[in-house]
């Protein structure tokens, strides 16, 4: 009623509503803060352990960040391993076109948008569920992402997909210091593959690690060149020789398989996935604590850097000799081993329908004398062995079929280990 008078009495009726109620507001504003400070004691002192709770929601625990790693070969104590259940093969379009082999492309043709053949698949499930139980063995805690159906079609302002799968988590994840850094990507099937860690990377960030996500991608059809005139390797080496791929300068894209770490720096390689605008964004989010060096290969089909150079411990990496790096210089001044693995072995009649033969140098390190490796590639046991490093023997030939070694297989999040600079 107060207030109905007041306004009823024009202008001086709201300054006499405006003073009553700030006089009313003090007297209230002190009477609830009493009130709220002998409510907060008793409440505290009543349910200690709810406030304890609540803080926990939304500050991290003081205690070790769970996610750590500076390089490629410091002691193994946490892993992501990637799934192949539900595995499809992407749609046949211009980007996936242009990472395989011509080849293979009856084989998208046929089986895009569906499931990988089902007895390869389920050999495949098996050898990585095997995978993990000898990694669990030697001492490393394994995390996996969350089953999910990629079968379901997806429709953005620019594209329609449906997904592929979560095998792969090295192309999506990079943990750089205490940084897990989700990459953008560039293959629409690949999307909405973010979602499948997310509960992950989530526990991780309660706990402390620092998040982050580059800009998403739209993938609009400018991303592509649409009209990629790719027919034979030969077309291949001369377009990479030229430094023309598949995807444009439109907007930032990168997968982390494309980047390799060592310390201070990390080198990475324009590709049919990444941009330079990609590695711009990574350049300067990285900036000033660590380097980020471009490097090329003579590579017909330049698509994540883990099969071509490999970076396997302190000064030492696996150089593909049939994709020499242009500036294996750099290295080989700074003192570094360069070694040249074997041929693989693996039989042509296996299918690799999203990768090379050189997967046998897509080795995971433990750490600086311990590798898990292909338990068919005799000869760079040997290699192995010649670098005083005990091998870790394992199969997973089929689960090599769609796309994948151990390093891809997998994402390390936590290494022991400091942050070091190997050149100087």
């Amino acid at each position: 009623m107060l207030r109905v008078r007041c306004l009823r009495g024009g202008s001086r009726g709201a300054e006499a509503a405006h003073l009553i109620g700030a006089m009313l507001g003090r007297a209230m504003t002190g009477w609830v803060q009493g009130a709220f400070q002998s409510y907060s004691s008793s409440a505290a002192a009543a349910q200690p352990q709810r406030a304890l709770e609540e803080n926990a929601v939304t500050e991290p625990e003081l205690q070790e960040c769970p996610v750590c790693a500076y390089n490629e070969w410091d002691p193994l104590e946490e892993v992501i391993v990637g799934r192949a259940e539900n595995a499809r093969v992407p749609p046949f379009t211009v980007e996936v076109k242009a990472n395989t082999y011509e080849k293979h492309w009856p084989f998208y043709q046929k089986y895009g948008g569906q499931s990988f053949p089902e007895d390869h698949l389920k050999k495949a499930v098996a050898e990585i569920e095997e995978m993990c139980n000898i990694l669990r063995m030697e001492g490393v805690t394994v995390q996996r992402p969350e089953p999910m159906d990629w079968s379901f079609e997806y429709n953005t302002p620019d594209f329609t997909s449906t997904g592929m799968y979560a095998a792969m988590p090295r192309d999506i994840l990079m943990v750089v210091g205490n940084e897990i850094i989700e990459a953008p990507m560039a293959w629409r099937s690949r999307f909405f593959e973010y979602r499948a860690y997310r509960p992950l990377i989530k526990e991780y960030f309660r706990k402390g690690a620092k998040w982050t996500t580059p800009p998403k991608p739209t993938m609009s059809d400018e991303l592509y060149d649409q009209e990629y005139p790719i027919r034979t390797v030969e077309d291949r080496h001369k377009l990479a020789a030229q430094g023309k791929f598949v995807t444009t300068e439109h907007e930032p894209c990168f997968d982390a398989a494309d980047f390799i770490r060592a310390g201070r720096d990390l080198f990475v390689q324009r590709s049919q996935v990444t941009n330079y605008m990609g590695i711009e964004w990574m350049r300067r989010h990285l900036a000033p604590d660590y380097k980020v060096h471009i490097i090329s290969f003579k590579d017909p089909n330049p698509m994540h850097i883990d099969a071509t150079f490999n970076i396997i411990g302190p000064g030492l990496v696996l150089s593909n000799p049939d994709r020499p790096c242009r500036q294996v210089e750099m290295f080989e001044k700074a003192g570094w081993t360069v070694v040249k693995p074997p041929t693989p072995l693996i039989p042509d009649d296996h299918p690799l329908w999203m990768s090379s033969k050189w997967l046998s140098m897509n080795v995971l390190m433990l750490d600086p004398k311990r590798v898990m490796c292909d338990a068919n590639e005799h000869t760079i046991h040997k290699m192995f062995e010649n670098l005083g490093i005990k091998t870790i023997k394992v199969n997973i030939r089929h689960a090599n079929s769609l796309g994948g070694g151990f390093h891809c297989w997998t994402t390390d999040v936590r290494r022991r280990g400091s942050l070091e600079s190997y050149f100087h």
